[in-house]
């Protein structure tokens, strides 16, 4: 599971306000500056405070560094100022601190120290933190795995309404493993998500009227949602919509709508969808029968570790003439998608 990695920063700020009233001005009047881009004025109000110890100025220098807005980009000045923020508590600053040490960002990469500053923010309630540190005890990454806590930091992040957590608990319900299966309860959080345009969510929604699980089977409606997905240009939306266009699943058989699906979610890096191109130029499906473009849909994928591609690919080999072998070899070189 991908964590999706996002401050959140808006509780926080309103209890240090309250604790620090006299700065409430200028903290308000740089972040203003921030927003419309005047970075000079917001640095200008921001340094002095943060200097003084204040944290959410602190944590809004670093954002400003690690973005490098209005300053040189510098994850060694970002780092400094998240970590002084966040030993005073700043939740969206020991968010901040654990993206750097999960992704070795300005720092060694350290899973167990970015699983201690995302369990400090979520602690604190960050949404953020808890679908992250949630991630890592699921994965056993930095910490203990222990499927049944993940399940709690999940369901506290989805409670929030935090889209990816909510997807992350219908997968919790759908496999059960660290929860009693139950499908109309992994629909229901798939439902929030994909609800509001969350493509994973959709797609794992879509699954779902397509077995009839939880919901009554509904191969158009599974259809609908796995099209939402892949209308956002998510590639295993896309993969699936070529699939059903493929196989007349939900929808009907049309060689030519699957390959401009596949096509998608293949020029995004999805081997699968790769392989099967393939197999289509090498079987005429949907366009005009060629070794040489299947030879260069199936090494791409075999490239990236797809077995089954590679298998193919020696089977294209097999078939082809010395002339084609020796174009199928230019095209391959290039390491590029064949052309249309």
């Amino acid at each position: 599971m991908k964590s999706t990695l996002k401050p959140l920063c808006a509780a926080i700020v309103w209890m240090l306000s309250l604790a620090a009233p006299v700065t409430a001005g200028p903290l308000e009047d740089a972040t203003a500056a921030d927003d419309k881009g005047d970075y000079t004025t917001a640095l200008q109000l921001l340094r002095p405070l943060a200097d003084l110890g204040n944290a959410q100025a602190q944590f809004k220098l670093g954002s400003m560094y690690d973005d490098g807005r209005g300053v040189a980009q510098s994850d060694a000045e970002a780092l400094k100022w998240y970590r002084l923020a966040a030993d005073q508590g700043s939740a969206s600053a020991q968010y901040s601190l654990a993206v750097m040490h999960i992704t070795g960002q300005g720092v060694a990469q350290n899973a167990a120290e970015a699983a201690k500053w995302f369990r400090k923010a979520a602690e604190q309630g960050s949404a953020a933190a808890q679908y992250n540190l949630a991630v890592m005890i699921d994965n056993g990454q930095g910490v203990t795995q222990n499927a049944v806590e993940a399940l709690n930091w999940y369901r506290k992040s989805a409670e929030q309404d935090y889209l990816p957590a909510q997807n992350n608990l219908g997968l919790v319900y759908d496999d059960g493993k660290a929860a009693p299966q139950d499908f109309a309860e992994a629909v229901k959080w798939y439902r929030k998500a994909a609800e509001r345009g969350f493509a994973p969510a959709e797609v794992n929604l879509g699954r779902m009227y397509d077995k009839g699980q939880g919901v009554s089977q509904d191969k158009a409606e599974a259809t609908k949602w796995i099209r939402k997905a892949a209308d956002q240009g998510y590639a295993l939306g896309q993969k699936t919509l070529g699939d059903r266009y493929y196989n007349g699943n939900g929808a009907p058989q049309d060689f030519a709508e699957a390959m401009k699906w596949f096509r998608k979610a293949a020029e995004q890096g999805d081997s699968e969808s790769q392989n099967n191109l393939g197999a289509m130029y090498a079987q005429g499906q949907g366009v005009p029968h060629d070794l040489v473009r299947a030879y260069g849909w199936f090494n791409l994928a075999a490239t990236a570790g797809n077995q089954r591609a590679a298998g193919n690919r020696g089977i294209a080999a097999r078939q082809m003439t010395t002339a084609q072998f020796v174009e199928a070899q230019k095209l391959a070189a290039t390491n590029r998608p064949p052309p249309p």
